[in-house]
């Protein structure tokens, strides 16, 4: 078994898919429409066949009431691994990404915290344990 789709809810899928391509630096891997219907993906440049996160649309209320919900507890909605917290702080910052949390050392990892401008929080993780085989 294995997971191939995550999903997050996003309250303007053409604003989400700017943030993640153009900021986070995924790319667009599925973006099919039928009707008010838009299934759209984006995923890891470097794993072209890694797993895929659907942009799906907050437009029911169990939907919006759990994003809300979660942004209130200032609880991200999806946590992203990188190599190194602080040089993706440093790329992202001037492309106008919002942390609400700077690289901040924690037990075992560094990490980070920033909003992706469609209602959700977002956490850049890089593991101490990571780090060291590079």
């Amino acid at each position: 078994m294995k997971i191939k789709i995550a999903s997050i809810y996003v309250n303007d899928q053409e604003k989400a898919l700017r943030f993640y391509t153009d900021v986070l630096g995924f790319v667009k891997r599925t973006d099919v429409s039928n009707g008010p219907f838009r299934w759209l993906t984006v995923g890891s440049a470097d794993e072209p066949n890694g797993v895929e996160l659907q942009l799906a649309l907050n437009d029911n209320p169990a939907a919006k009431a759990y994003q809300k919900a979660t942004l209130e507890q200032n609880k991200p909605a999806m946590l992203f691994n990188v190599d190194d917290v602080h040089r993706e702080y440093d790329r992202m910052k001037p492309l106008g990404a919002e942390f609400t949390m700077p690289p901040t050392k924690v037990t075992g990892s560094t990490i980070a915290v920033l909003k992706d401008t469609c209602g959700n929080l977002i956490q850049i993780v890089a593991l101490d344990r990571w780090e060291q085989k590079q």
